[in-house]
């Protein structure tokens, strides 16, 4: 399809980029990725509005009947991958509870597209939608934000402290018989009667976070809120890029607390561990579907620090073999083996057995293709889901479980992560 491109150039992006954002939301299908100037990102910012085609599905046939879709509109996509997906991946399935209730799979070819670059803002329209740039450009300039009241609720966790000890001791015992050696164990906390402002929840999330793949999706009263450090999977032209992150430590109070923690993060021989697991497992995903010899680590067990925490993320890269479809890229290589362990297919097997909540959004993916099938992908986590007609509002954490794990620094770990979510509900 074509469309017509226009560039406003912009001096200061500091407010606009709300501006933009809530602009966006008055349309009842949105996503808007940012890097918070973060150089990992291919973009500061993109926001994507309306819908012209879409896809919803459960976990049947997901994948070919995505891969259909992007064949049939040969245009820009933006959506989301869940967890679950992972039953058309292998002879799996998803039995726990799951009261967020959003789709397996949704895909939208938005009727408007507006990507915040180095010079401005790019407005990516339909030739036919070329007369509403103008207009909608004025209204972004002029859109201000109402005031929204906060209310209380409670958060209750789905998993208690001493279910979660078990579990996670449970994960060593499987471990330690040998059939698994990393598993990623997660944890829901939830609240119902839960009523937020979607779109201030996730201004304040960003605000103290400022993620390279921060997030904000809606489809109609169906909200996710994520401040995600994390890249699951990209594609430039030919070149894939996965960057797992395996490896956490808190932020301290002063510079010399904070760079303490730094290098106590890059000498921690468990950490260390969990993130090599995870860096082989992605070089055989990858392997399937590469050039000969072309699977490079182009990173190992990187330090990065964020607003809330120190993350040790590696980078692996490989040229894509010719005549394979994007998403069947994906499909090799999903789920994301940083939110499974290793081996993927029988952690998957132990996670379901072992927590309480169906995962569906969270540990998924959000991103977009483009009309040159090129992607970018991140992995949902740090993130708040809430299905406003409901009033169920869902956060899950997890911590990867290996031979060395502790229970108790395991749970810390959970908590530490759920700060960020907590602290913008409260």
């Amino acid at each position: 399809m074509q469309r017509i491109h226009r560039l406003f150039e912009i001096d200061d992006f500091s407010s606009l980029k709300n501006q933009l954002l809530i602009w966006g939301n008055k349309h009842q299908t949105v996503v808007w990725l940012d890097s918070n100037n973060h150089k990992k990102s291919n973009i500061e910012g993109v926001l994507a509005v309306d819908k012209m085609s879409y896809i919803s599905s459960d976990y049947m046939n997901a994948f070919e009947h995505l891969k259909e879709f992007i064949n049939s509109i040969r245009d820009y996509a933006f959506g989301y991958l869940s967890y679950d997906l992972k039953n058309d991946t292998e002879k799996l399935s998803s039995n726990n509870i799951d009261d967020a209730a959003f789709p397996d799979l949704y895909f939208f070819q938005p009727k408007k597209i507006i990507e915040v670059c180095d010079q401005g803002l790019l407005f990516k329209y339909p030739t036919h939608l070329e007369n509403e740039i103008d207009t909608d450009w004025k209204a972004i300039q002029n859109t201000t934000k109402k005031e929204s009241v906060k209310k209380t609720f409670d958060i209750q966790q789905r998993t208690s402290r001493e279910s979660y000890l078990k579990q996670v001791k449970k994960a060593i015992d499987e471990i330690h018989k040998g059939e698994v050696y990393e598993i990623n164990l997660c944890q829901e906390f939830f609240a119902k009667n839960a009523e937020i402002d979607p779109l201030d929840t996730y201004l304040d999330l960003n605000s103290i976070s400022k993620t390279p793949f921060a997030t904000f999706l809606r489809m109609d009263d169906k909200y996710l809120l994520s401040a995600s450090p994390e890249r699951f999977l990209q594609k430039k032209k030919t070149i894939l890029t996965s960057e797992p992150i395996k490896g956490t430590a808190k932020r301290e109070n002063t510079p010399e607390k904070d760079a303490h923690q730094i290098v106590a993060l890059k000498n921690n021989t468990k950490e260390i561990a969990e993130n090599v697991m995870i860096v082989d497992l992605v070089r055989n995903d990858l392997s399937h579907i590469a050039e000969k010899g072309s699977v490079k680590v182009k990173e190992l067990c990187g330090i990065y620090t964020f607003e809330q925490v120190h993350q040790m993320i590696s980078s692996i890269s490989c040229e894509l073999k010719l005549n394979i479809h994007v998403v069947d890229a994906i499909k090799a290589c999903y789920p994301m083996g940083s939110m499974t362990g290793a081996p993927k297919i029988a952690a998957m097997k132990f996670i379901e057995k072992l927590e309480d909540s169906k995962r569906g959004i969270y540990s998924g993916a959000v991103g977009y293709f483009t009309p040159d099938h090129n992607f970018d992908f991140n992995v949902v986590i740090r993130s708040i889901v809430y299905h406003q007609t409901k009033k169920y509002l869902s956060f899950s954490v997890g911590s990867a479980i290996t031979a060395k794990a502790d229970p108790e620094q395991e749970y810390e770990e959970c908590l530490l992560k759920a700060k960020a979510m907590r602290q913008v509900l409260s």
